[in-house]
C-alpha cells in the first residue's frame, strides 16, 4: 500500500508538526503566571525538513532518548523574551497568543489540503 502512505504526502507530517506545536504554545499560555517557567516552541522548519529526509536519532538503549523526535515530532527550542521578567518567567502572554492563532490558522489550512487529497482519492475511486 506504498501508493497509499505516499498520498497524503508532505501534510500528514506537516499535521502532526502543527498539532505538536499548538500544544506546546498552549502548555506556554498555561504556565504564563509560574515561576521560572521557561517558554518553548518548535523549530517547523528544521523539523520538517528533519522528517522529510529520514534523519533520527540514534541510541544505544530505547529508554536514553525520550524525545518527540522519535514520534516523527519536532524540535523543542527555548524562546527568547522580548522583555524580561522578575520571576524568571520567559512567557509573554500576547506574543504566545498571537503564535497559537497563527498556528491554529495553519493548522486548518493543512487540514484542508488533506481533505483536497481525501476527496481526489474518493473521486478516483468512485471512478468519477
Amino acid at each position: 500500500m506504498k501508493l497509499i502512505d505516499s498520498a497524503f504526502g508532505i501534510h500528514e507530517r506537516a499535521l502532526t508538526l502543527r498539532s505538536q506545536r499548538m500544544e506546546i504554545l498552549s502548555r506556554n499560555i498555561a504556565n504564563a503566571d509560574t515561576p521560572n517557567f521557561k517558554a518553548q516552541d518548535v523549530d517547523f522548519k528544521s523539523s520538517l525538513e528533519g522528517v522529510q529526509s529520514g534523519r533520527t536519532l540514534k541510541a544505544t538503549h530505547s529508554g536514553h532518548v525520550q524525545s518527540l523526535n522519535n514520534s516523527g515530532g519536532g524540535t523543542l527550542i527555548y524562546t527568547v523574551p522580548i522583555n524580561s521578567s522578575a520571576d524568571g518567567n520567559t512567557v509573554e502572554l500576547s506574543v504566545e497568543q498571537a503564535k497559537y492563532g497563527k498556528a491554529a490558522a495553519q493548522y486548518q489550512a493543512t487540514l484542508r489540503f488533506l481533505e483536497g487529497d481525501i476527496s481526489a482519492i474518493r473521486k478516483v475511486l468512485r471512478g468519477d
